[in-house]
């Protein structure tokens, strides 16, 4: 059963080297911005925690893994600056997950959306179900993925996003995800998945934790300059959500 409240959910469990972070909101698992921030806020809580050397990060339920930034949060911003605060959201998500010291596994069951699909790219190894297809809707309401593209990039290329970015009402499946590099392994049901990234997070999580945090830093190379940028893009996107064009957009897709 996944939660109900408004603001979503948010729980981490820790066994052994392995802490689990779990989110959820009754809109297929989108985040408002209180939600984003909590999960900002526990990344970087994890990071300094000496007694985890990995991290997992799910959603609830067996549905969507993450429907992307909320909808109605989207459609009630009104200025430039409260535009950037929205889009910073994500942008402060994937610059704590850049920068924890811990490798962090996704596991992502099912649909991924815009902002889901950024959240995924910036794990370090992924899991996913068949049912894990993925779109980024963000043109076709008028904006862009500007905040997630660098971490979309950085894993599937820049032809791959274009691939997926341009065509924003078409799903593409796990196992085009998986070809492209953003998904590491694709499972056909969820017991096996669920079964084979236990014994991967109890292997990778009894590493060396100094060789682990050392290795992360190699794969997240060149990325330094993130924290200016995702906010410069955040400023952008805020801008973009205001126009005339995106109002309307936003309006008829509502309905």
């Amino acid at each position: 059963m996944g939660t109900t409240r408004e603001n979503g959910s948010l729980y981490t469990h820790i066994h052994g080297n392995v802490a689990t972070i779990e989110f959820g909101h009754p809109a297929s698992n989108s985040f408002v911005a209180d939600l984003l921030d909590r999960l900002t806020k526990e990344f970087l809580k994890l990071s300094d925690n000496d007694t985890i050397t990995t991290i997992l990060l799910k959603s609830e339920g067996e549905k969507a893994f993450c429907a992307g930034a909320s909808f109605d949060e989207l459609m009630a911003v009104s200025t430039i600056q409260e535009g950037k605060v929205f889009f910073s959201g994500f942008a402060n998500v994937i610059n704590a997950m850049r920068t924890c010291k811990k490798v962090i596994i996704g596991r992502v069951q099912g649909k991924t959306v815009g902002g889901g699909v950024g959240l995924a790219a910036a794990c370090d190894y992924v899991f996913a179900s068949e049912n894990a297809s993925i779109r980024l809707s963000e043109l076709a309401i008028g904006i862009a993925p500007l905040v997630i593209a660098p971490a979309v990039e950085r894993k599937i290329g820049i032809a791959g996003l274009s691939e997926l970015s341009l065509a924003p009402t078409e799903w593409k499946n796990a196992y085009w995800a998986k070809e492209k590099g953003l998904f590491s392994k694709v499972f056909d049901n969820l017991k096996e998945l669920d079964q084979e990234l236990e014994l991967f997070a109890e292997k990778l999580s009894s590493y060396n934790p100094e060789a682990l945090e050392d290795w992360k830093k190699v794969l997240w190379k060149d990325t330094d300059h993130w924290d200016a940028l995702l906010t410069e893009r955040a400023a952008i996107s805020g801008k973009l959500a205001l126009s005339a064009f995106t109002r309307n957009a936003m309006s008829k897709f509502k309905k």
